[in-house]
């Protein structure tokens, strides 16, 4: 059975030692935590799979911290747990939320992912007032919170109660610098896009599929009762079961 947080907190990392010799990293979303993914690393470790979700730095605390956290210093923290799986796995699979799949993207873009899973990913932002989040920071440090947008009654993904306008700042310098390198991208890709989305706008999917190669396997699959946060919505179970399966068959397909 998948093993418990031991940090104390609905943000806790979990970590879970598998059967099958392969790994899934599962990456969260900004100002949230592992709370919001915690129920689909669960899944991938009852497929037995060694699963690593872990609380990414400026998160899990305060606003402030985020506010404070260059997005460099998130990726280092992502290519660190990466590299602590592929010394002990030959496959290291990645799942992501919202920014999570733009780490996720950014990741395999320099490193040797056997596939991908992403939630929403984010790659551009809706707000007009997005490109002036530099000076704006100085202005107004913070913004409305974007958690919990959940379709499903009782959904909380634990996150911030403000968004960092600092940390939207480094937000956008991630997604020009994965948007920059979705070309090197090779490993297979299944997307899951909520029809109704209130952070991540569709011109993210847009963008992914413009900028991967032409030779990159990508699937969509499009959710038509689930909001942003769909690891915790109406549709969970089937995101669940398909990136699994979606994971299985690209073992499958190795010789």
């Amino acid at each position: 059975m998948p093993q418990t947080p031991t940090a104390a907190g609905p943000n806790a990392p979990f970590h879970h030692a598998g059967t099958n010799g392969a790994a899934v990293m599962v990456l969260h979303g900004f100002t949230a935590g592992p709370a919001g993914l915690l129920p689909w690393a669960r899944a991938f470790a009852e497929a037995g799979y060694t699963v690593s979700l872990p609380l990414l730095p400026g998160h899990g605390t305060r606003w402030q911290d985020l506010a404070a956290t260059k997005y460099t210093a998130i990726l280092d923290a992502v290519r660190r747990e990466h590299a602590a799986l592929a010394a002990t796995h030959a496959r290291v699979y990645v799942a992501g939320l919202s920014m999570g799949g733009a780490l996720a993207l950014n990741l395999a873009s320099t490193h040797a992912v056997a596939g991908l899973a992403l939630v929403n990913p984010g790659l551009t932002l809706s707000s007009p007032l997005a490109p002036f989040t530099g000076v704006l920071r100085h202005l107004s440090p913070t913004v409305a919170a974007i958690a919990n947008d959940i379709a499903k009654p009782g959904g909380d993904e634990h996150a911030y109660d403000r968004t960092p306008v600092g940390g939207v700042h480094e937000l956008r310098k991630l997604f020009r610098d994965t948007i920059k390198r979705l070309p090197q991208v090779e490993a297979p890709v299944v997307v899951f896009r909520s029809d109704t989305d209130h952070v991540v706008p569709e011109s993210s999917l847009e963008v992914l599929r413009a900028g991967l190669g032409a030779g990159v396997h990508l699937e969509v699959n499009r959710l038509t009762r689930s909001l942003h946060v769909a690891t915790l919505d109406y549709e969970a179970e089937e995101i669940f079961a398909r990136s699994i399966e979606f994971f299985q068959e690209v073992d499958g397909s190795r010789p």
